[in-house]
């Protein structure tokens, strides 16, 4: 059993972590960089070690060594996917809660869970590695390492390659400490749904899937569980867990997917060795945690569950609140939180590190809280999503609360399985409006 571990993350999903560790009884040292010295998380741990960067391998390790921690937890993003950590972690005698360096190698780099997927029989998309004269354009331009939206770019034409490739690469170096990148066929129309694993090294059960089309600049703004209106549901299970098994996962993971609407044909999109950004959802539908979960794991307790110990029941929907203005084309506001109103009540949960005067960094993402709502229905779910919205209030940043509060009334959504596209086809002033209805 662990006694003290160390978060090596930053804002909501080092609280969350937090917040399971104090109910397992473990300890917490939580890596603070200088702009987050004042954070909620960094009052919530048991300790706090500064570092210079969430990307620096070595003062991550340092810190656990420091800290005498047993284990080391990266969260999401930063050095959460990155095999370096995990060598590093094992070579300090420090576990690393998350896959081996090998599964990450294979499984958290896209071109390398690219092979391992179709060496387990799921479909891929065609991709190339650099600018090839068979390219089917329209291409995306994908960051090799690393995930969350960051290093996409769409690519329509052979005249716009070079430096939509340039500007991911860079993006990509600056997030995820790696700058490669490849090029894939585009999918369009598409749904973006994906499948949750757990594994143990020797088995692995699904817990579900989940879907993520709504977003804006291929950065997820909604999530869901179960995937509306899905089809292919029991194939798109079976194929996330073959990869699974390929791999002999071990730890949280998620396979994700493109639905060709029109087709009803799903492809391998890649795999996120890791704990997701919108894990609530499927904790509200399986009643599991997800972080416990993860823990149980990286102390060798083995997999607690079969497959048919997993019990699926209602619906969930997670929207991200951001520091963005929707009205300026989605530009992000940093400053200070003068004040943070959060609903509560059945079927409600946030997860959030800011309250009255934190301070919105303008150097990490804009995440600001995660608005969880479920119920027995999807219907029940959006009927307490518009409620739950209409009592949310952040003042002193900007926000996308008011553009929640359109996607929730929209006939469209309500209907279930929009596409990816769905969010760019909506008017041009639907934004400005937003800006108007939320004052």
């Amino acid at each position: 059993m662990f006694r003290r571990i160390l978060v090596a993350n930053r804002g909501e999903i080092a609280a969350r972590v937090i917040r399971t560790c104090r109910r397992l009884g473990i300890e917490t040292v939580l890596t603070v960089a200088a702009a987050d010295r004042g954070s909620l998380p960094a009052s919530m741990a048991d300790g706090t070690a500064g570092v210079a960067s969430y990307l620096d391998v070595a003062g991550v390790v340092g810190a656990a060594v420091a800290a005498a921690a047993d284990a080391v937890h990266p969260g999401y993003g930063f050095l959460a996917e990155n095999p370096r950590l995990a060598r590093a972690c094992d070579a300090a005698g420090i576990v690393f809660i998350g896959p081996s360096a090998e599964v990450l190698e294979a499984a958290g780099d896209k071109l390398a869970a690219r092979e391992h997927a179709a060496a387990a029989g799921v479909p891929v998309l065609p991709a190339w590695d650099a600018p090839a004269q068979d390219l089917e354009y329209p291409v995306l331009v994908k960051a090799a390492g690393g995930g969350g939206g960051r290093g996409l770019r769409a690519v329509s034409e052979p005249g716009q390659l070079d430096q939509a490739m340039a500007m991911a690469s860079a993006e990509a170096a600056a997030a995820f400490g790696d700058p490669r990148v490849y090029l894939e066929r585009l999918l369009s129309p598409a749904r973006h749904v994906e499948v949750q694993l757990l594994g143990d090294g020797e088995n692995v059960v699904h817990l579900g899937d989940r879907d993520c089309s709504v977003q804006r600049r291929y950065q997820k703004l909604v999530e869901e569980a179960p995937a509306p209106a899905l089809s292919v549901r029991d194939d798109l299970r079976a194929a996330a867990v073959a990869l699974g098994r390929h791999l002999k996962y071990r730890g949280l993971g998620t396979a994700e997917f493109l639905l060709d609407t029109e087709r009803a044909r799903f492809y391998f999109l890649e795999m996120n060795a890791r704990i997701q950004v919108e894990h609530p959802v499927t904790e509200a539908v399986t009643g599991l945690d997800l972080v416990a979960e993860q823990i149980a794991i990286a102390e060798g307790r083995g997999l607690r569950y079969a497959q048919d110990d997993i019990t699926l029941s209602g619906h969930a929907i997670e929207c991200r609140i951001n520091a963005e203005d929707p009205a300026a084309g989605f530009r992000p506001s940093p400053g200070r939180v003068t004040s943070a109103v959060f609903p509560a009540g059945p079927g409600i949960r946030v997860d959030t590190h800011v309250q009255a005067g934190s301070v919105v960094p303008p150097q990490y993402d804009s995440l600001l809280a995660k608005l969880v709502v479920s119920g027995a229905s999807r219907t029940q779910a959006l009927t307490r999503l518009r409620a739950a919205l209409a009592r949310c209030r952040i003042d002193g940043v900007a926000t996308n609360t008011g553009l929640h509060a359109m996607l929730a009334a929209s006939e469209e959504f309500a209907a279930g399985g929009v596409d990816t596209g769905y969010l760019g086809r909506w008017p041009d002033h639907a934004p400005q409006t937003v800006m108007d209805k939320s004052g």
